[in-house]
């Protein structure tokens, strides 16, 4: 079970509405302090201004000027249409994956409160 990220207290499942079933695989809530943390889909990681890796969603990437043989390459329709549509590659580097996308990579700051979060 996740835990919280003000008081460290374990997190509770809760109901998720209609909407929330589209856009996040769970919502958990902490018993003491009421604070809410929400998991996304997967799909919701292709929408948006910065560049996210498609499998953990993290924003730390690194931009390669060419593919690298060693890490393996994403192969799926979205991946094709971003490389189709001129996307640059981007390398995770907690997945060890490469991917395409024409989004730009996040600011550090936007990084920074993801990590403090």
């Amino acid at each position: 079970m996740p835990h919280c990220r003000t008081c460290g207290g374990r997190l509770r499942r809760v109901h998720r509405s209609f909407a929330e079933r589209f856009l996040y695989m769970g919502v958990f809530e902490c018993p003491e302090c009421k604070d809410v943390k929400r998991i996304a889909r997967r799909y919701t990681y292709h929408l948006g201004d910065e560049a996210r890796c498609p499998l953990c969603g993290t924003y730390r990437l690194r931009v390669l000027a060419e593919r690298d043989h060693i890490d393996r390459m994403l192969r799926n329709p979205v991946n094709a249409i971003k490389r189709w549509m001129g996307g640059k590659i981007f390398h995770c580097r907690y997945c060890r994956v490469q991917f395409y996308d024409r989004r730009r990579l996040a600011e550090q700051e936007v990084i920074r409160t993801t990590i403090a979060s």
